[in-house]
């Protein structure tokens, strides 16, 4: 793996812990309030955040990704709070999962960044062009967490 690859790791895993940072002083009940004026809560982001990555990878490599088929019933764009279940993951499960995710995705895809797909609607060719991407949406969902977390 190259510089450019080990940095953008490095990113990713350093904007993950900032979010589980500012995860660390959020109770679990907290997670679940919506406020007014907002459509989602805290756990309806942690779980976007996870979807996401994986969404645009599959959606790049059309490649089945390792998140089950609820994720995105759950979590994915247009979803709601509203459509958790009871086996949707609980606030801790989502931080472990979130905690997991730079690894999983090293792991994974790491040896092929720069491996070229037909690009997607937004012109993304590589998973690398991916990453950038999806660590550009993580904060402005890392924004939405904070904005709610002073409404708590």
């Amino acid at each position: 793996m190259n510089d450019r690859h080990e940095n953008l790791f490095t990113q990713l895993q350093a904007y993950r812990e900032d979010i589980l940072l500012v995860l660390e002083g959020i109770t679990a009940g907290q997670a679940e309030i919506v406020p007014d004026k907002f459509r989602n809560n805290i756990r309806w982001n942690m779980g976007h955040i996870y979807l996401d990555q994986y969404l645009w990878i599959e959606a790049l490599t059309k490649e089945k990704s390792p998140v089950p088929e609820a994720f995105r019933t759950w979590f994915g764009y247009g979803s709601t709070p509203a459509d958790f279940t009871e086996e949707t993951p609980s606030f801790d499960e989502l931080k472990d999962l979130l905690r997991q995710q730079p690894t999983c995705l090293r792991k994974a895809y790491g040896h092929r960044l720069e491996k070229e797909y037909p690009p997607t609607e937004m012109g993304m060719r590589t998973i690398e062009q991916v990453l950038i991407r999806t660590i550009f949406h993580e904060g402005m969902h890392l924004q939405a967490i904070m904005d709610i977390r002073k409404w708590l």
